[in-house]
């Protein structure tokens, strides 16, 4: 069976590349319509290839960022289409980086964009039934649309390592972008909270608050934080698993009410206890005190006590770690995943859409 997959995001960009291993794991023929990054001028382009890559395939796959491309792939083909909508435009655009109120034009855009691309898609892949139930909701799109699928990482590079960490001090560790929703400030807050007691934190990443964020590190004058811009993907569980602690997300903004993100997953995965906000999405996964510390939100003090409670507990470490490992093997890895979304798309080739 052929698949055309295109996508908005380039291949090394995590969901990408997981979709793809996916895809190729479950036995398919792939051809992939990619850009070499994530700007919108190579749009285009991309629509000019699948029109050339299209002939022969059975079906249709649009990734992410693939609501901008969703109309002009439906109008170009009638083969069934299978969306992986990832995130939404409006939850990204309004509620969490607030360029835009609600009730202004450019929200209703940004809705009409999301509204639109799952509409034209026959069936579309979301993480928790959560974000099932908020979406048909929020963007008006049948339920019978919905296939959900937790989050997966690629795990023949995400995997356990032995401890690496010989420095003498507790490492605790954080990855992703400076957005709102993950809320790198209060780990900040909390980072100074404990700043006498043999506390250490390794943050990766950049993002649209990181000036922000580095300004308030200043403030606080913190001396227990390594800054890491980037490391590349493949080295990433090596830094995770020098840690005895790794984090999620902790905003305040709407966005964290809704969300599970890839770091969850890929803590689980490396067998380390995670700590992270506490929502609906990520207790449809994980259970606070058995495979993670879960806390509220926006609340430093909650993370610097959960941080002094992993570290004055070892056993308590290593029955979060192994259970959240347990949990990640039965529901996230790269065989349970594809497994899925093979069954899904061979539905959909052999009895059409629901739509």
């Amino acid at each position: 069976m052929k698949v055309c997959y295109i996508a908005g995001r380039e291949a090394s960009y995590s969901r990408t590349h997981n979709i793809l291993t996916a895809l190729r794991n479950g036995g398919f023929e792939v051809e992939t319509c990619l850009p070499p990054d994530k700007s919108f001028r190579h749009y285009p382009r991309l629509i000019v290839e699948f029109l050339r890559k299209k002939r022969g395939c059975d079906l249709i796959v649009v990734g992410f960022y693939g609501q901008l491309l969703m109309p002009f792939v439906r109008l170009l083909t009638r083969k069934p289409i299978l969306f992986d909508v990832y995130i939404s435009t409006f939850g990204t655009m309004v509620n969490d980086r607030e360029v835009a109120t609600a009730n202004s034009w450019k929200a209703k855009l940004y809705w009409l964009f999301d509204h639109l691309s799952m509409r034209f898609a026959d069936r579309i892949i979301l993480e928790t039934n959560d974000h099932i139930l908020g979406y048909e909701r929020d963007y008006r799109v049948s339920r019978q649309k919905f296939e959900q699928m937790f989050l997966v990482t690629d795990d023949s590079v995400i995997y356990p390592r032995p401890a690496q960490n010989a420095n003498g001090k507790f490492l605790v560790h954080f990855h992703g972008e400076h957005a709102p929703f993950h809320g790198v400030q209060y780990i900040f807050r909390a980072a100074k909270l404990l700043e006498h007691e043999n506390v250490h934190f390794q943050i990766i990443g950049k993002g649209i608050t990181y000036e922000r964020d580095r300004k308030l590190a200043d403030e606080l004058q913190l001396k227990n934080i390594t800054f890491i811009d980037w490391v590349p993907y493949k080295e990433l569980a090596d830094y995770m698993c020098r840690a005895e602690v790794c984090l999620g997300f902790f905003g305040e903004n709407p966005r964290a009410l809704r969300v599970l993100t890839n770091k969850v997953i890929e803590t689980i995965a490396v067998k380390r206890p995670l700590i992270s906000a506490q929502n609906a999405p990520v207790l449809e996964l994980l259970k606070d005190g058995e495979s993670a510390l879960l806390i509220e939100r926006a609340n430093p003090v909650a993370l610097a006590n959960a941080i002094r409670q992993l570290k004055n507990d070892p056993a308590l470490r290593s029955r979060i770690a192994e259970n959240g490992y347990q949990v990640f093997l039965k529901h996230c890895t790269q065989q349970v995943f594809s497994a899925r979304l093979k069954k899904i798309i061979q539905e959909m080739v052999r009895y059409g859409s629901r739509s």
